[in-house]
């Protein structure tokens, strides 16, 4: 294999854009720095989860006549208030209400909302308009414009998704560490490292090439030894979402410098025999993250910890033949943190008595607003340069 299509292959398409400890320096963060020092990790739900059958408005007639088939009745739910209620499969989650770590905000979406997974989840990972199209993700224009390491944000997965590159410097993805420094420990790896400084002054593209490829062999370097200070003895489910916010467990505890990490739970297109289905990913949600929390917990670290969970669209709210729910508009978005400045239910419910043309929840929260917010608020950076707009900021954080 050429060089140049080992690099394209192996390193430049995985999105490892990573910064040399000889280039720019390794910082690591000892346990007295690490108060203070806030995180956000965001959770997507892809497929479109149904919003109102996770976050239940169970006093709605409307909501009932609609699901004939579909809706939980109140013995399925934990009640919330008199007119709302968690999915019973959110026990996890709903402990965390009751103790003020939870915001639920409502009605979360965007003008013109596209129904296509595909292209709305870029909308919510460029925090793009409708009729608008990035090739930058949010929290990649944030690493652009605050951040000296690519490694300051973290996929947890085998591949980057769009919202982690920027123009200048892209985040990485990472599922298992220890592997990833195995990789570049290889004898070819570590030949093209030798020569790489010779090869970047001889092609600008090749060079860039190299340069990744460099970047990638130092960062794999810190990554390994930094989050070898923390292993959890927590116990997780056995399921691989849940592996995944172990190992961002793992580097928050042990003080790798990084402030967004990114993780997915996928399986949530509901078109046929929907109860079933999403009950099962809920509960796998629900105590994972349940997990992650008291892990974060126990080490002091939840306090500077915010997790947010989205989902490219919710669902329509009237069932289809099948038992299932069609592609739909606006959606609940949930916070959990251990410094929420409004926990409970952030905002007014779904008005079913009002919906759009296609029968989908009209948004009155502009998903930005939140990333506004957590850009602003959480972690103190100017969210207009990332955002390239003002959105409202939202007092949930």
């Amino acid at each position: 294999m050429k060089r140049r299509d080992f690099l394209k292959q192996s390193v430049f398409a995985s999105g490892m854009t990573l910064v040399p400890s000889f280039l720019k320096g390794m910082e690591f963060l000892s346990p007295d720095q690490l108060s203070g020092y806030k995180n956000v990790i965001i959770i997507q739900l892809s497929g479109g989860n149904d919003g109102l059958n996770s976050i239940i408005p169970i006093s709605n007639d409307i909501y009932h006549n609609l699901r004939p088939s579909i809706a939980k009745k109140s013995n399925q739910t934990l009640k919330i208030t008199d007119h709302l209620a968690f999915n019973d499969n959110l026990k996890a989650i709903k402990n965390l209400y009751d103790q003020g770590e939870v915001s639920i905000i409502n009605n979360v979406g965007y003008p013109n909302p596209n129904r296509s997974h595909f292209r709305s989840t870029d909308i919510w990972q460029t925090a793009s308009d409708t009729n608008q199209y990035l090739n930058t993700g949010w929290v990649g224009r944030y690493l652009d414009a605050n951040c000296q390491h690519p490694y300051q944000a973290i996929e947890v997965d085998n591949s980057l998704s769009l919202a982690l590159k920027g123009d200048q410097m892209n985040g990485i993805a990472v599922s298992d560490p220890n592997q990833l420094y195995r990789t570049t420990r290889e004898p070819f790896f570590k030949n093209l490292v030798q020569n790489a400084e010779k090869e970047m002054l001889d092609e600008d593209n090749q060079g860039y090439l190299y340069k990744t490829m460099l970047e990638t062999y130092s960062s794999a370097s810190y990554i390994h030894e930094t989050s070898k200070i923390y292993q959890t003895n927590t116990e997780y489910p056995q399921n691989s979402f849940a592996k995944n916010l172990k190992t961002i467990a793992d580097f928050i505890v042990s003080g790798l410098k990084t402030r967004v990490f990114y993780s997915s739970l996928g399986g949530f297109d509901s078109h046929v025999n929907q109860l079933n289905s999403q009950d099962r990913l809920l509960n796998i949600y629900s105590e994972s993250v349940g997990a992650l929390v008291k892990d974060l917990k126990k080490n002091d670290r939840f306090k500077d910890t915010l997790i947010l969970t989205f989902s490219e669209f919710g669902r329509r709210v009237k069932q289809n033949g099948s038992r299932g729910t069609d592609h739909g508009a606006a959606n609940n978005v949930i916070a959990i943190g251990g410094a929420l400045k409004k926990a409970g239910v952030f905002n007014e419910l779904p008005n079913l008595s009002d919906l759009d043309e296609n029968g989908d929840i009209k948004y009155t929260v502009d998903f930005r607003s939140i990333y506004a917010s957590i850009l602003h608020n959480w972690l103190a950076v100017n969210d207009q340069t990332v955002l390239n707009t003002n959105f409202k900021k939202l007092g949930f954080i």
